[in-house]
This record gives structure tokens, C-alpha cells and sequence, in this order.
């Protein structure tokens, strides 16, 4: 009678999405496969047979870890100390030395901990009474003060060597799960999303990459930022549903999603400024000196964008000039100093591009107007030049790149709009929410291959391996041109025995500096207000950079201010499409 009547109960367990009931001696139904307890009741004919039977109780609190189950007590730094272990695998694979996780990346992580109370330091004294108090009181867990007392808690003595709890931590800390768990998989999941420790510096997803390009420049390796967050869009580097590599026994719901889970893409700007707070967070020295033989010097960074943007080899030599006139080579000035607020924090591969970038505006003018000029005449004279390299023309240089930046934007664009969020692994925030979220997955995965089907759309092809360059140009390549050999005969003349510029003249971005601290930022860009020639520059390595060419605009104006001690004259009057 007991199995008809369960029988009967089709619907969903919220825990494991089973139908398969029974019954307890109290007529509630419970799963016979995860033993889950529900609040529905059976229909009762016999009053009698009720009031002989014995009732019966189940805790629907945390269920602490038994032998028949697989889950575990975990704290979110456990979860973030797992992420930074995969991303340094994942750099370790790309090249990096493994000095980075086994030493560097281990000690600002452990620094970290103990600087924000959550590992390696003294337990408050009293805390942990007062957090046992809480837990017995049985109040509510979302209080902001009771929170705020379990956080000192959480952390463990100065004397544990790893993250490993004592015996007597343990069993308090299990008291503390049975409210915690209930919003969260982690035992501090809810108390970890609190307002009032924003002044400890919470780690984020976004300040673990933070954290790994610290290491990387701390190592002086050669990879820069805009490298790093390209190789984590690209998947190379865990960053994207990176809980999927959890163990099992790690159970994330609820609050952890909202910790661990990302659906945005990295911004250079938030990273970086997150690893200069960081830096001063963590108290440490000064990082090794960024020489001329370091691959973050801007010698060294121009020489790998020039060939990126395949233009001449000669430029090479003017940059290098700006980088001595301005003092912006100086170890002094590219070494971090954390915690020190008269230097400003150096962007080595935006620094790189602006030096480009001042450097044709000192040959071409950029103007919509000068440039065209010299590109006729380096046409002509290429047309009767039979001795060595041919004149740099920038119209054929800017026709052959623009077809090359338009076609890898399309790509770009169309990879980062067909990029699917949600990972393969169904999420629930509840425990209640289960059943409906599995539902809603196994539709959406059906009508996904239905379509797929009806437009005849193919399998994505697996993911090219990484590359520090993304456009590669050769003499050897007879579909695109290579300028990487030409001269600059065309835009120099020589006087008393040292090449200089034909052009005379230059035009400053901005005639006057903003204050970064009212402003954000030293200078403001619309295209609207700047030549067509010059914002082509702008939008070509922004897009090797990958970052806003509003940030790129903002250090070439720095850099001007730099180079003229005054306006060498006011901004030219330029047309408003770019002459083809």
C-alpha cells in the first residue's frame, strides 16, 4: 500500500532530480536515492493507524561529511588557492618558468592569506567564543555584526602549515557550516560576500589574474598584460567556468557561483590597478629593475609591435631616440615601487605603442593631409628607384592593414558573440531550484542540436595554440605585402650629416594635461575630434592590445607633454573621411 501510494508522487526530487520515493513511518515522502525529505504529506484515511505510530525526525541542516558521502567542508580560499594553482600550471605550460608557482606565486598567495586574517596568523583572542555563541543561538546567519565575528574565526593559528584545520577548529567550524551551508556550498560562502570586508581586499576571479601577472613581473618574464588576458580569452589559461576543474567533493551551489563564477570579460584597466593595490596590500619591496635587456623595456616592446603592425624596421631607431629623450627607458622609472604614490605605475606594453604612435606623428604628421602627400611622392619615386629598398608608401601600408585589422575585428566580434557562458555542468543557486534548473538545461540543449541540425552549422574547430604575435607578415608571403624591408627615404632629409625629419611641424592631442584624480585620466578621446589618419593607429593596436583606444590616446598625450615643453602649434584642420 506504501509503494502505491509513493507511486503516485511523480514529481522531482529538488536534491537529485529523482523520482523515486517512499514513505517514512510519518507519511512525508523521502528519496530513496539521495534520502532527501520532502514537506508533502501522504492523504490519510486511518486516524487510528497515526496515533500507535512513532514519529520521526530528520535535520534538514548540513549533513556533515559520512561515509557515504562525498562532499566535504571547504572555505572559499581553498576554492581561489585551487584557481591560482591551475592558472600557474596553465602559464607553466606556456612557457613560464616554474620558479613562478613553486616560489613566487606560493608566497605572495600565502602573504596574502595572513595579511588578510584568513590563514597563517593568530586567532583573535575571544572570537571564537563569540562566534560559537552565534551559531548556538540559533539567529539568523544574515546579520552583519554576527558575520563580521565569524570571519576571525575562520582563520587558522600561525603554526598550521598548510590550510588544514586543527581538531578543535574543526568541530567548531562544523557548528559554524550547519548555517553557513544552507546559502552556500562553501562553509563561508555567505559570510565571504560582506560589504564591511572590502577594506581587507577580497580576492576576486579577476584579482587571481591580478595576482599571476605580479608573479610574471616580479620574474621579469616576457609576457605583458594585454598577452596575459588575451590568453585567457582564447582558453588557454583557466579563468572561464574554472570550478569545472573542483573536485567532486567540492560541492558548489548558491553563494559560490556568484564567487567563482564569471560571465564578463576581463579589463585590462580593473587587472592592472588591482595588482598595483595588491602590491601595496601585501607590503612588498621593490620589484627586480626593468633593464634595456628585459623584454618589458619599450626598446624591446616597439621592436615586437613594429613588426606586428608590419611596418618598417627603420622606425625602430627614431623610437628608441623618443625613449632616451623623455628618460622613459631608466630602470628608476619602469621598476615598481609598491606603495609609493609619487611614481606612476608604468604600462609596459601601452607605453610601447604610444612611443610608436608619437614617432609617426613626427615623420607622417598624421594629419589627413601630409601623410597622403608623402605617400604620393614615395610612389613616384619608387616607380624609377632601382637601388635599394623601395620608399615606404603609407596609402599602400594602409590598405593592405586595413583589410587584415577588419577581418580579424569580424573574427573577433563573432567569437565573442557566440561565446556560450553557461558551462556544460548544470548550476543551482538552491537546492529547491535544481529540478527546474535541469529542466530548463535539457530543453535548451535539445533545441540547441535541433538547430544546429536545421542550419547545418559545424562543430567549432579546436582552438589554435598560443601565439605572442597575431598578425605574422613575411617576404616570403606573396598574398599580402610585408613592409618590414622599406625605406624611409621618402619622409627624412639629412642636415650637417645626421637624418631628420622632412615634416617641421606637430600637433598635440590636447593642449593641456587633465588631473588623473578629478579626471580618471590625463586626457579624453572622440573620434569625432581627431583625424581619421590618426585614429586608424589608434583603433589598429588597441585591437593588438585589446584594450579601449581611449586608454591608448591617454598615454600619447602624456608622452607629447613629455617630448614639447610647449604647443608646438594647434590642432590641424583635417577632413572627415580618411583619403583612400
Amino acid at each position: 500500500m506504501d509503494e502505491e501510494d509513493a507511486r503516485d508522487f511523480n514529481e522531482r526530487c529538488a536534491q537529485c532530480s529523482e523520482v523515486n520515493w517512499g514513505l517514512t513511518d510519518g507519511g512525508r515522502f523521502y528519496c530513496r536515492s539521495c534520502h532527501n525529505v520532502t514537506e508533502r504529506t501522504r492523504e490519510v484515511v486511518s486516524t487510528d493507524f497515526i496515533s500507535n505510530t512513532r514519529v520521526q525526525t530528520i535535520s534538514k541542516g548540513f549533513r556533515k561529511q559520512g561515509k557515504n558521502d562525498e562532499s566535504c567542508e571547504w572555505y572559499v580560499c581553498e576554492g581561489f588557492q585551487l584557481v591560482l594553482k591551475k592558472q600557474a600550471e596553465a602559464l607553466e605550460a606556456l612557457g613560464v618558468c616554474p620558479q613562478m608557482k613553486d616560489e613566487v606565486l606560493y608566497n605572495f598567495w600565502r602573504r596574502y592569506l595572513q595579511k588578510s586574517k584568513q590563514a597563517y596568523c593568530n586567532r583573535p583572542a575571544g572570537e571564537a567564543d563569540k562566534a560559537l555563541s552565534v551559531c548556538d543561538s540559533n539567529t539568523d546567519v544574515d546579520s552583519e555584526s554576527e558575520r563580521s565575528s565569524l570571519l576571525h574565526f575562520l582563520s587558522i593559528s600561525e603554526s598550521d602549515g598548510d590550510l588544514s584545520t586543527d581538531c578543535s577548529f574543526a568541530s567548531s567550524a562544523s557548528r559554524v557550516s550547519e548555517g553557513t551551508s544552507v546559502c552556500s556550498g562553501s562553509v563561508d560562502g555567505s559570510l565571504y560576500l560582506l560589504k564591511n570586508q572590502k577594506e581587507k581586499l577580497r580576492m576576486t576571479m579577476p584579482m587571481t589574474l591580478s595576482l599571476c601577472y605580479m608573479a610574471l613581473l616580479w620574474l621579469r618574464e616576457p609576457m605583458t598584460l594585454s598577452e596575459l588576458l588575451r590568453f585567457v580569452v582564447e582558453g588557454h589559461i583557466p579563468y572561464f567556468n574554472v570550478f569545472l576543474h573542483f573536485p567532486e567533493k567540492m560541492k558548489l551551489r548558491g553563494l559560490d557561483l556568484k564567487i567563482f563564477c564569471v560571465e564578463s570579460w576581463p579589463v585590462y584597466e580593473d587587472v592592472h590597478n588591482k595588482m598595483i593595490e595588491l602590491a601595496a596590500f601585501l607590503d612588498l619591496p621593490r620589484f627586480p629593475d626593468i633593464t634595456d635587456s628585459c623584454f618589458l623595456h619599450p626598446d624591446m616592446l616597439c621592436m615586437k609591435y613594429l613588426m606586428e603592425a608590419n611596418l618598417p624596421d627603420e622606425l625602430h631607431h627614431w623610437t628608441c631616440r623618443v625613449v632616451k629623450k623623455i628618460h622613459i627607458g631608466e630602470a628608476d622609472f619602469l621598476t615598481l615601487v609598491p606603495g609609493n604614490k609619487s611614481t606612476r605605475s608604468v604600462k609596459y606594453d601601452i607605453l610601447a605603442v604610444a612611443v610608436i604612435i608619437v614617432v609617426l606623428k613626427l615623420l607622417f604628421l598624421l594629419d589627413d593631409h601630409y601623410e597622403w602627400l608623402l605617400s604620393d611622392f614615395a610612389e613616384e619615386r619608387n616607380k624609377t628607384n632601382n637601388e635599394g629598398g623601395p620608399y615606404f608608401e603609407l596609402k599602400k601600408w594602409y590598405k593592405v592593414i586595413k583589410c587584415t585589422l577588419d577581418a580579424g575585428q569580424k573574427k573577433l566580434d563573432e567569437e565573442k558573440a557566440k561565446y556560450v557562458w553557461r558551462c556544460a555542468k548544470p548550476l543551482y543557486y538552491s537546492v529547491q531550484k535544481k529540478a527546474k534548473v535541469l529542466k530548463r538545461r535539457h530543453m535548451a540543449v535539445n533545441l540547441q542540436n535541433q538547430f544546429g541540425k536545421l542550419s547545418g552549422s559545424t562543430r567549432p574547430s579546436e582552438k589554435p595554440k598560443p601565439s605572442s604575435f597575431q598578425f605574422r607578415w613575411s617576404e616570403e608571403n606573396t598574398d599580402e605585402n610585408c613592409f618590414h624591408g622599406h625605406s624611409l627615404k621618402g619622409v627624412l632629409q639629412e642636415k650637417c650629416g645626421l637624418l631628420t625629419a622632412r615634416n617641421s611641424d606637430y600637433w598635440l592631442c590636447t593642449d593641456r594635461l587633465c588631473n588623473e584624480k578629478v579626471c580618471g585620466r590625463a586626457a579624453h578621446y572622440k573620434e569625432v575630434d581627431f583625424p581619421q589618419s590618426y585614429h586608424f593607429v589608434l583603433r589598429l593596436f588597441s585591437f593588438l592590445l585589446r584594450i579601449q583606444p581611449s586608454y591608448l590616446h591617454n598615454e600619447v598625450c602624456v608622452i607629447e607633454h613629455k617630448l614639447f615643453n610647449k604647443k608646438p602649434r594647434k590642432k590641424p584642420k583635417y577632413k572627415k573621411k580618411l583619403k583612400k
